[in-house]
């Protein structure tokens, strides 16, 4: 156990030690790819608290802050996700009231179908509290694909050239988009008391419901139908559009191998690359 907050800039760590005075840091939480700092802190009035904390080019941030301010009270209420204390989004910094539960990633509750059933129905909730028509994002996502075929990657190069011009013959149709999780899998569920929780909003944003089931089918729906099945029922039907499911496979297939690529993830990269094989084959 430390007493300080090393690990943050001066800046977050002023905040943070005047929001939460006599506080010490018990554990370093992050997985250590990027630059966000994740501490579990027990505060002085002996309750536990997690600080996040991004670096300079950091967005994850601002988009937690925005999901807990503007979509999140359904599930705080509820006690299925951590409620929001305090912020500072030009810092780049929030705390959370530390939320218990196992973490489902690794443990037995990965395997359990009534775990999908409680994730469907909790993201069915999540995607209810708004929705809107945009004329733009289908052209902003293609564009997004395109910015990472442009950045470093090891898809190779014939590949990168055939996504490209496939993303050229696209559609752009209006697309409906409602608040998502963004990383929506076992690694941010946890379970307590045979409940399941949500953690880690970074990649929340306004998309369509169908992309918080692109990690799920590239893994666990994989591995075992029983689990898609369970997760589709708890949801209450399939988001999934044949036509913008298939083009949001091949893009979430780019972003993985580039990203992981970027962060030194090969493991995870290995996994994009075989998505983008297997996008092209099915071309």
């Amino acid at each position: 156990m430390t007493s300080g907050f090393d690990a943050l800039d001066a800046r977050q760590r002023s905040l943070v030690e005047g929001w939460l005075p006599g506080a010490v840091v018990e554990a370093h939480l992050g997985w250590g790819l990027i630059a966000t700092t994740v501490l579990r802190v027990r505060a002085a009035d002996g309750g536990l608290c997690v600080v996040k904390a991004g670096g300079p080019s950091d967005h994850h941030i601002a988009r937690e802050i925005r999901a807990h301010l503007s979509w999140l009270a359904p599930w705080v209420r509820a006690g299925r996700a951590p409620a929001l204390l305090h912020h500072d989004a030009d810092a780049r910094v929030l705390v959370t009231r530390w939320l218990p539960g196992r973490l489902v990633l690794d443990d037995p509750a990965a395997d359990d179908p009534e775990v999908y059933a409680q994730a469907g129905r909790l993201l069915a909730q999540l995607h209810a509290v708004e929705a809107r028509l945009d004329d733009g994002y289908e052209a902003r996502e293609n564009a997004r694909m395109r910015r990472w075929l442009g950045s470093a990657h090891r898809i190779p190069a014939a590949d990168a050239a055939r996504l490209s011009a496939m993303a050229d013959g696209w559609p752009e149709p209006p697309a409906v988009l409602v608040p998502t999780h963004g990383d929506w899998q076992p690694r941010n569920w946890l379970v307590h008391d045979g409940e399941v929780r949500a953690i880690d909003l970074g990649r929340a944003d306004l998309r369509p419901a169908a992309t918080d089931l692109a990690r799920l089918a590239a893994r666990d729906f994989r591995r075992d139908p029983a689990l898609e099945a369970a997760f589709l029922d708890g949801y209450g039907g399939d988001p999934r559009d044949p036509g913008s499911w298939a083009r949001t496979r091949v893009r979430e297939a780019v972003a993985t191998a580039a990203w992981a690529h970027q962060v030194g993830d090969e493991a995870f990269e290995r996994e994009g690359l075989a998505l983008v094989a297997e996008a092209l084959a099915g071309a």
